[in-house]
Order: structure tokens, then sequence, then C-alpha cells
């Protein structure tokens, strides 16, 4: 497991540092664990010699990164890891990262752009900006909007694994006015939103509007959030950018800001 790279292993391999992936490994491996392993079982899962284990487990447990069991003999992780993630909150960082993106985006497509993310069942707003011209349509900050009839709900959906599909579809609840979908109309949707990378539909809330939607994708490969172009053609003397040249430019902003967010 630590042999050394060879040319194939790329950019990623230039700068290793051995321990700190053993480190990483006993935490990732433990993450995955709901009573604990011992040493030997550590050591097995992962390839590893008991002796640069102990070390490994011995600086981890004097971190308070891994606690013991009362026994002496199992090895679990503390509640270490997940009090230094809410010092800085993932969505607030999300936001913050997001926000200037959004604001370029819609700058040079001249139309407003929405962030939403899963909770609960359904999809919050947490970013909302205006394009700069005098008409548009904006989703209001902090409203929960339906995850069923929507291109962000059917993008999110669609980025997930199969397992938490279902989970997000059973813990679905109707918002107002949202349109019940056949389930096998669903399915073929994302399949065809996952081999094209994005969602265009008009909208099933407003007439007139194309929603476009990107995924934010998480370093697990799935959807952690969803960009929202709804976008409204001007038919007046004002050339203002195209829908293809709106896709491209929400394309680019969804690809700035995913795998960001580990």
């Amino acid at each position: 497991m630590d042999s050394e790279p060879t040319d194939n292993d790329g950019e990623a391999d230039r700068y290793r540092a051995p321990a700190l992936d053993k480190g990483l490994d006993i935490l990732e491996l433990l993450s995955e664990q709901k009573s604990g392993l011992t040493r030997a079982e550590i050591t097995k899962m992962l390839g590893r010699n008991a002796s640069e284990m102990y070390r490994m487990l011995e600086r981890l447990v004097a971190r308070q990164y891994v606690v013991r069991s009362p026994e002496g003999d199992r090895y679990s992780l503390s509640l270490k890891l997940y009090a230094l993630a809410h010092r800085h909150p993932p969505m607030n960082r999300l936001i913050s990262e997001a926000l200037p993106v959004m604001q370029r985006f819609a700058d040079a497509a001249e139309q407003s752009v929405h962030l939403v993310v899963y909770d609960r069942g359904n999809l919050l707003v947490i970013a909302q900006v205006d394009g700069p011209g005098t008409w548009g349509i904006s989703v209001r900050l902090g409203s929960r909007v339906g995850l069923i009839d929507t291109g962000s709900g059917r993008v999110m959906l669609a980025f997930q694994t199969d397992e938490q599909r279902e989970h997000m579809l059973a813990e679905h609840t109707k918002v107002k006015g949202e349109i019940a979908l056949d389930r096998a109309v669903l399915d073929a949707d994302y399949r065809q939103i996952r081999e094209a990378g994005y969602s265009k539909k008009d909208s099933q809330q407003t007439f007139g509007v194309t929603d476009v939607t990107f995924p934010l994708i998480g370093p697990s490969g799935q959807a952690i959030a969803a960009l929202t172009c709804p976008y409204m053609r001007r038919i007046d003397e004002y050339v203002a950018p195209s829908i293809g040249d709106v896709t491209a430019l929400l394309k680019d902003a969804a690809a700035s800001l995913s795998m960001m967010h580990d």
C-alpha cells in the first residue's frame, strides 16, 4: 500500500505522506463501523502490519480522534471530528463560495440563479442572485420547493446512489401546488439527466420559464446541491444571451463549485 508512485499515479502522488494516509485510512474505516473494531481487525482490513497500526492508533487516541471501549479492546471514532466540522458549518462555506460565482453568472447570463440543497424531504433555497436587467424571475431565499416536480429536485435525485434516492423519496412530503408524477416517468428522467449531466425543462410552476439545472457534485460523486437558472426569453428588440449561452455559463459555474466541499 506504500509502494513508490509510478508515472501513472499522476499529480496527486507527487507529495505523499504515508503516515497521514494511514491515520486517515483508520478514521475512514472506523466511520463505517457501528460498534468499533479491534486492532487486529483494523490491521487485517487495511492490509497493514500490526506495529504501525498500534503506533497510529495510540496517537489517534492521544489526540482524542479515536476512543477505546471500556474493556480496552475495541476502537471507535470519538465526536471530535463532528465538533471540528461544526466549528465551520459546511452550509456557510457552500454559500460563501457559491455567491461570487452566482453573481458572475447572473451578470454574464442576464438571468437570475438560485442554489438549493436537500432538506428533510424537499429542497431549501439557500442562495439567490437576481440578473442585472429590469425583468427576471427569482425564488425567495429560505423557501422550500418541491423535490418531485422541479428541475432542481430531479437533478438532486438523479445524482444520488439508488439507496439515497429511495431514502429521499420516502422522506418526501408534498409542498403547496406540487404535481404528483408517475414513478416510471421519474426513473426515466433520472437516467436521461445523468446521461446529459444536467436538466433543461419547461417549468412546471410558471408559464414561459425554462429551468436549467446543474448539480454540484461532492467528493463521493453525489449531488450536494443544485444550481438552477429559471430562464426567461426576451421577445423585444434587446438581444440577451441565448439559452444555449446561458446553459454553457451555468455548466461552468456548477463545475467550479463541484468537488470542493469535502
